[in-house]
């Protein structure tokens, strides 16, 4: 086993997901302890020019026609190569729905361990302390390992340690040049395959690019309360999103789903009414510059997380930060 830490590459339409390079980051300060490298694995066809920018001590790619669209068939016969070929400490995913696909058949194939929804890393000699969210978020679990591992990474960060609690150091990194290697044999024999990718429609509203959102739960009770929401975006000068829960219900357009199966969003204000924090929904926030949680429940995972927080009632605290900022010229 080396010291590597590899991180898998997710991209879509020809673009590297934001929470790749956020893995990158921690990779390199992970690999600094471990005395290993930060290694960039990326899958693809015709995938080269994605290389770019991507900051790690080297960058593997294995290019096939198998690979040109994901397919977790695909994507754990050829990383069960890479871990094979090079035992790394660990591999690095994003808790994604790619992660989420390919994490566990891949954990199975490759005989390591899985540790899923984990939020912190400490390392300590040859002890790796990972900590996990359990019970969507209202507990932690503490896992320690001395050999590899998998590690699939939920929400928008990832803290990364020494066993002291100290942080590691942000180890600065160039692009290196990407290794290409040759096509894993597995992917010859796939039993699935791609037929078509459907995207929904964005409608009026695209809420990745808002600047703020007022964000709503299961908590606001029914649809005729979304108008509260709604009040509180136009005079904030932003747009209204929901968890999961709220889209499913038909409260909001799926276009306005904040989380795993959603968008994944980087306001500069973030206000979360009603909403628990599960980490599928944590999933889709990529480190909003101020998030503000609204929740009864003083025990609501989003308070770990959000930057301040009321267990006021949200039907008392909307309509109050509306009047709030109409008076103050808002």
């Amino acid at each position: 086993m080396t010291g590597d830490v590899f991180v898998l590459v997710e991209h879509h339409d020809g673009a590297v997901t934001e929470s790749t390079y956020e893995l990158l980051a921690r990779a390199r300060s992970l690999a600094a302890a471990t005395g290993g490298r930060a290694v960039a694995c990326l899958l693809g066809h015709d995938a080269r020019p994605l290389a770019d920018g991507l900051a790690a001590d080297a960058v593997l790619l294995m290019q096939d026609e198998a690979l040109a669209a994901f397919v977790p068939e695909a994507y754990v016969a050829a990383l069960a190569t890479l871990l094979q070929a090079h035992d790394p400490r660990l591999l690095l995913i994003a808790n994604s729905t790619v992660g989420i696909d390919v994490a566990a058949p891949l954990a199975v194939s490759s005989g390591r361990p899985l540790i899923a929804y984990c939020e912190a890393l400490a390392i300590e000699d040859e002890t790796l302390v990972a900590t996990s969210q359990v019970y969507g978020g209202r507990l932690r679990a503490e896992i320690e390992l001395r050999g590899p591992a998998i590690v699939t990474v939920v929400g928008s960060g990832l803290a990364v340690s020494r066993g002291d609690g100290e942080p590691l150091p942000v180890v600065e990194s160039a692009s290196a040049p990407a290794i290409e290697l040759a096509s894993a044999p597995d992917l010859s024999g796939l039993r699935t395959r791609f037929i078509a990718r459907h995207e929904p429609d964005v409608g009026d509203v695209d809420i990745a690019r808002e600047d703020v959102l007022v964000s709503v739960g299961r908590g606001i009770d029914g649809a005729e309360n979304i108008e509260l929401a709604e009040d509180l975006a136009e005079a904030l000068g932003g747009a209204v999103s929901g968890s999961r829960p709220v889209i499913d219900a038909g409260w909001l357009p799926k276009a306005r789903q904040v989380g795993k199966s959603g968008q994944r969003v980087k306001p500069r204000l973030y206000l979360a009414c009603g909403i628990s924090g599960a980490p599928e929904h944590l999933e889709g926030l990529a480190g909003p510059e101020l998030l503000v949680a609204i929740n009864t429940d003083p025990n609501a995972p989003i308070f770990d997380v959000a930057d301040y927080g009321t267990t006021e009632d949200l039907f008392d605290v909307l309509p109050a930060l509306v009047e709030a900022l109409h008076g103050a010229g808002a």
